[in-house]
């Protein structure tokens, strides 16, 4: 099968090829695995910090990807609960303990990290880490609802906000556009305040119905009970605790953080961004229950992913503009 692996870590700043197109043996679906053909997978900015080392695979090479979506087409021993020709998808959970933390559980295996995931034709998973699909999403459209939407969807559980109280999102990329859909949904009368560094991306949050979007460093028409950063930056954090209103809670949704501008942290004042009980939560990973109740929601909602489309042998050319560039929506790898 064709795959692309990562076989060393990089820097993305000076290599534009960290993956190399490569044929690997298709896998075999064991005892209480499903073995996927894949169809479509998304690109995320995790696989960044792969890559360049932030959160490094265990062992190399790896074949990245954990927005994986795709058909059935092997069964290992024991399932049952699968048939040959379902649609399901993976999200970065691979494997864990199954239990209520199992995004802290040290069972917690990712997808296209710690096993290989879907940059290519084909991967396996075990059954109870795999998802039925809503019919209504194309396969590249779902992708993205793996991880950016779930993830996401974790991310507005836990910044605990009511239905009229006042969101920000900070970031406007693959996540925070499937979050602004779902609040809007879930929180019709809560508005939606949106700081992005690209007039391109606060364009597009008035489109999806954002109230107001500005600048990172903005300060909105009103402080907000809650806002949740999907930035790789430690400035949109800064200037986030100083929007929030006094108890407000600020939801980083990252698995790491970059350095580029670490020294924004020196900027930080007791007084102006954590007096008055201000809080700071981190969303570690994502549950298979997170999986599992966002899809259906997606689709009830219905959730609609901009998404841009490049084959699998131009993965490399989605994660340098997913670095580089402004982005507007989610970028998908997808199989011939």
């Amino acid at each position: 099968m064709k795959a692309m692996i990562l076989d060393s870590i990089v820097s993305l700043e000076t290599s534009a090829a960290p993956l190399a197109l490569v044929d690997l043996p298709v896998p075999e679906a064991l005892a209480g695995e499903v073995r996927i053909k894949v169809s479509a997978c998304g690109v995320c900015h995790t696989e960044l910090d792969e890559i360049e080392g932030r959160t490094a695979p265990p062992h190399l090479p790896v074949v990245p990807g954990h927005e994986v979506v795709g058909r059935i087409d092997a069964l290992g021993p024991g399932v049952a609960e699968w048939k040959i020709g379902e649609r399901v998808g993976v999200g970065w959970i691979h494997s864990s303990s199954g239990g209520p933390d199992e995004n802290l559980d040290p069972a917690f295996r990712a997808t296209g990290r710690d096993v290989n995931g879907g940059y290519a034709e084909y991967m396996t998973v075990p059954a109870a880490y795999a998802h039925p699909i809503p019919e209504m999403f194309a396969d590249a459209e779902a992708a993205p609802l793996l991880c950016a939407g779930a993830v996401g969807y974790r991310s507005l559980r836990l910044a605990r906000i009511e239905d009229g109280q006042r969101l920000g999102l900070t970031g406007f990329g693959g996540s925070a556009h499937l979050v602004l859909q779902l609040a809007r949904h879930l929180y019709p009368r809560s508005p939606v305040s949106v700081f992005a560094r690209d007039e391109t991306a606060r364009a597009f949050a008035r489109e999806l119905g954002a109230s107001w979007a500005g600048d990172t460093d903005a300060r909105a028409p009103e402080p907000l009970h809650a806002i949740i950063d999907t930035t790789p930056a430690w400035r949109p954090l800064v200037e986030a605790l100083a929007n929030l209103i006094p108890g407000g809670r600020l939801v980083v949704n990252a698995i790491r953080k970059e350095d580029g501008d670490k020294d924004a942290l020196m900027r930080l004042s007791y007084h102006e961004h954590l007096w008055l009980e201000r809080e700071i939560k981190s969303v570690a990973n994502v549950t298979a229950r997170d999986i599992a109740e966002f899809l259906p929601l997606a689709a009830e909602i219905p959730i609609r992913p901009e998404i841009r489309t490049y084959p699998l042998e131009q993965a490399n050319a989605a994660l340098v503009e997913l670095k580089h560039a402004a982005v507007r929506g989610a970028k998908v790898l997808v199989m011939d």
